[in-house]
């Protein structure tokens, strides 16, 4: 049984499937997820995108849906009793199905840890007591998870299981500009990100000659939803939308704006400049502030150490703000490179390829341990 509650763990989860069927062709997936579980062949139960959500004060609108879902995870567990459980980041709902499974015995492997480290340090006990296996994608965390006891492996990031080839900026030339734009892959993110985005866009159309704009378009979100929020924010700007996965944007673009999330470790490992931004409730931003125990909160900053990327957050992820950092970094090509050389250092920390294959080597184990 295997759930995922969010589009990456999704992707991930659907490639990790994959590599545990190249060992075991014979096992059976059934549970939580999106259309990329759905397509590896897993029975999906509950969509994910009944479940997604991001903030404290956000949850409240997808309170039935998440009620649903745990509902059919429980029964489900009872019913089948499963010989593991693979849990896919998504915290709160993971580890309260976790608790379940601890009582009945089925052997429970986490991949994708939740950022207990950043926000929420006493979840880490939790996990300890109800995690058999941590398989973790970002470098500190193992280390992390060992000092507080929990089994754990640094598997390397999934992300660079997928062939990733030279970057071939088709629209670059010294005459025109382009720039990516992506407002996230939940609904109320792209609500929340892409206004402020096109009108930062039309700022910046003002201000600097054949500039272009891309939004890259998640295959979680409808279409209709971004032509509403650009049509009702015109100006002088022109958009194309561009669909099947932000590295569609990333192989034509000189930079890009990102919503704070796993595509802006995405745009570091393609080595495309990005500034990063992030809006939430205020009550949220205002709880959540006073729990995050890191300076940033994009992932290729944390995992550099330090802000490679600019971020603006909350209040400061305003139009003006966005048209002003992206109008510097474009008119500034020492910048642009320096920026360039430190993200592509975040790959390198990330190790190889190879993060759903050495995930899948410790599933099978602790299946064959079942067994036994």
């Amino acid at each position: 049984m295997i759930i995922a509650g969010e589009v990456s763990g999704d992707l991930h989860g659907a490639k990790l499937v994959k590599a545990m069927r190249k060992k075991n062709s014979s096992l059976f997936f059934c549970g939580i997820g999106g259309q990329a579980l759905k397509d590896a062949g897993v029975k999906i139960l509950v969509d994910a995108t009944q479940l997604s959500v991001v903030g404290i004060t956000e949850v409240f609108s997808k309170i039935p849906g998440i009620i649903r879902g745990r509902t059919v995870a429980r029964r489900l567990l009872k019913s089948l009793c499963p010989d593991l459980l693979i849990l896919i980041d998504f915290p709160d709902f993971n580890l309260d199905i976790a608790a379940l499974a601890k009582k009945l015995n089925i052997p429970v492997l986490y991949y994708i840890s939740p950022q207990v480290w950043a926000w929420r340090r006493g979840r880490v006990n939790k996990v300890k007591k109800l995690v058999d296996h941590m398989a973790v994608i970002i470098p500190f965390e193992e280390e992390f998870y060992r000092e507080h006891q929990v089994p754990v492996t640094y598997v390397g990031h999934p992300l660079l299981d997928t062939d990733l080839p030279g970057i071939q900026k088709t629209e670059k030339s010294e005459n025109i500009h382009v720039i990516g734009l992506l407002p996230g892959s939940r609904d109320k993110e792209v609500k929340r990100h892409l206004p402020v985005m096109v009108k930062a866009a039309h700022i910046l159309s003002k201000r600097i000659d054949n500039v272009k704009f891309l939004i890259s378009l998640a295959p979680s979100i409808e279409i209709s939803l971004m032509e509403t929020i650009v049509k009702k924010h015109e100006g002088p700007a022109q958009f194309d939308f561009v669909p099947n996965g932000a590295e569609q944007v990333f192989k034509r673009c000189n930079l890009v704006v990102a919503a704070s999330g796993t595509v802006t470790l995405e745009a570091a490992i393609y080595g495309v400049p990005l500034i990063i931004i992030y809006k939430i409730s205020p009550v949220s931003y205002w709880l959540g502030r006073a729990m995050i125990r890191v300076k940033n909160i994009g992932l290729a900053n944390l995992i550099a150490g330090k802000e490679v990327a600019p971020e603006l957050i909350q209040g400061k992820a305003s139009p003006e703000n966005i048209a002003d950092q992206v109008f510097d970094m474009s008119n500034d090509a020492l910048r642009l490179d320096t920026i360039r050389d430190e993200i592509l250092k975040v790959k390198g920390l990330l190790g190889g390829p190879g993060a759903s294959e050495r995930t899948a080597e410790i599933a099978v184990r602790m299946l064959e341990n079942v067994k036994m």
